[in-house]
């Protein structure tokens, strides 16, 4: 019995040590601080190049910071990245082509850009989906996953952009190699 133990213990020694070898990428890592504690999403520049880039622009130049969720559909998801909080906002940048993927599908912490009916109009608004939602796979830009602090998107207080209301806010984004 004293074998299987140490056995035991050897494996999950090595376990942990192959888990810190393959420790998150800090330069596509975001660290979204919210109301109840931060939120990491690991970013997927296989996937979706641009819109990566796109989000780790803007969050290094503190567009993020302080803006609100302006939909939030529970059992959905939540939308934020406008600066005017109506839905309708953007960067001053271009919009972005459309990255859709074959491989990867929006299940739960999955992070998507949003966009109007035009594929290719992505620009500064994402969203975090709070339950697996397969049929936005192809149909919206795939950029990253929530990898710790789901528990704090599920937090965030619901929302019709439409209804006057309370709303939460970005509290800070960041890209986690640039981290304070």
């Amino acid at each position: 019995m004293r074998g299987l133990k140490g056995a035991l213990v050897a494996l999950v020694a090595v376990i942990g040590l192959a888990g810190a070898a393959f420790a998150a990428d800090p330069e596509n890592t975001i660290y979204l601080d919210l109301k109840d504690g931060r939120v990491v999403i690991e970013l997927l520049p296989e996937v979706a190049p641009q819109h990566v880039e796109r989000v780790k622009t803007l969050a290094r130049e503190g567009f993020y910071d302080g803006i609100v969720f302006h939909r939030v559909i529970p059992g959905f998801m939540a939308q934020t990245g406008d600066p005017t909080g109506t839905g309708m906002g953007g960067s001053m940048l271009d919009d972005l082509p459309a990255e859709f993927s074959n491989t990867e599908s929006f299940t739960r912490g999955a992070v998507g850009m949003a966009r109007t009916q035009s594929p290719n109009s992505a620009n500064s608004q994402f969203f975090i989906v709070t339950e697996d939602s397969p049929f936005l796979d192809g149909q919206y830009t795939l950029l990253g996953r929530v990898v710790e602090g789901m528990e704090y998107v599920d937090n965030i207080t619901p929302k019709d952009p439409d209804v006057p209301g309370p709303v939460d806010k970005i509290v800070k984004m960041q890209v986690a190699a640039d981290a304070e």
